[in-house]
């Protein structure tokens, strides 16, 4: 099957990498370039940027110059800031760390507010424990804390940290708190991707800004979703061979071999 970029993801992952360090708002023909360079059309790039205007993620700014330009909303930058210690996550998730629940109750009057919660818990990656009962690693108590807060969910939450104490294995019930056969699914497409992607850099002994800003933008949109579906369990908790190591080493060696260089393309257009 095909990847699949949509304008808006590919607008949102350009800000993560690039466009939230530029001074000043990103101008809407810099974004026609850029967004041009991975396949995208500039009326697709008007319209996404329309309804990210619209969900409160980018605002309108002018220029120095005065042109139509859009910068990062606060709500947006902690969202990026949030997804850093996520997609660009160096370290083995520590053993012992412990669990964060969330237990929500909501009133039957603004019951639709249930589903909203039961989306954001499992977009943040969290697994259910039992019927109202959600649980990650403790390591993501944080950003599900501003999570919550940014959408007003918080007062509908409790939010408790432990430990397992079984009865079952620890490792038998990670299997039955998440779909693992899902999420190792997930991984193999992206390695299966992008790592012919990262030997043919390896082939290479030159990287031009433009190619580099490419690849790099496409491997990022893909791999950013990742660490949301996958929640990021000690090794002892997965199967024997889990597909995740090698899917975070690929884009940890694209990530250092083409992000810099894609830089040089953003900056060439400023």
């Amino acid at each position: 099957m095909a990847e699949q970029h949509t304008p808006r993801s590919l607008i949102v992952t350009y800000y993560g990498a690039y466009g939230r360090r530029t001074p000043g708002p990103v101008p809407v023909a810099e974004l026609i370039r850029l967004l041009a360079a991975v396949g995208v059309d500039a009326p697709s790039v008007r319209s996404s940027v329309s309804r990210l205007k619209r969900r409160g993620l980018l605002v309108p700014e002018r220029t120095r110059d005065g042109a139509a330009g859009y910068a990062l909303s606060d709500d947006a930058r902690q969202l990026l800031d949030d997804g850093d210690r996520r997609i660009y996550a160096h370290e083995e998730p520590k053993t012992g760390e412990g669990w964060v629940l969330a237990v929500f109750s909501v009133p039957e009057s603004e019951r639709h507010k249930r589903h909203v919660l039961r989306s954001r818990l499992a977009g943040l990656g969290f697994g259910t424990a039992a019927p109202g009962v959600w649980i990650a690693p403790a390591h993501l108590h944080e950003e599900t804390r501003h999570t919550l807060d940014r959408l007003q969910l918080s007062p509908y939450v409790d939010l408790f940290r432990g430990e397992h104490l079984g009865f079952a294995a620890t490792a038998d019930a990670v299997a039955r708190w998440w779909d693992l056969a899902a999420v190792a699914a997930r991984h193999e497409q992206f390695r299966d991707r992008h790592e012919p992607v990262l030997r043919a850099w390896e082939t290479r002994d030159d990287t031009p800004p433009e190619d580099a800003y490419r690849d790099y933008l496409l491997a990022l949109d893909s791999w950013r979703r990742l660490p949301y579906i996958d929640p990021g369990l000690p090794a002892e908790l997965l199967p024997a061979d889990w597909p995740g190591t090698r899917s975070a080493e690929v884009f940890a060696a694209l990530d250092a071999r083409l992000r810099a260089a894609g830089a040089a393309f953003c900056e060439a257009g400023s």
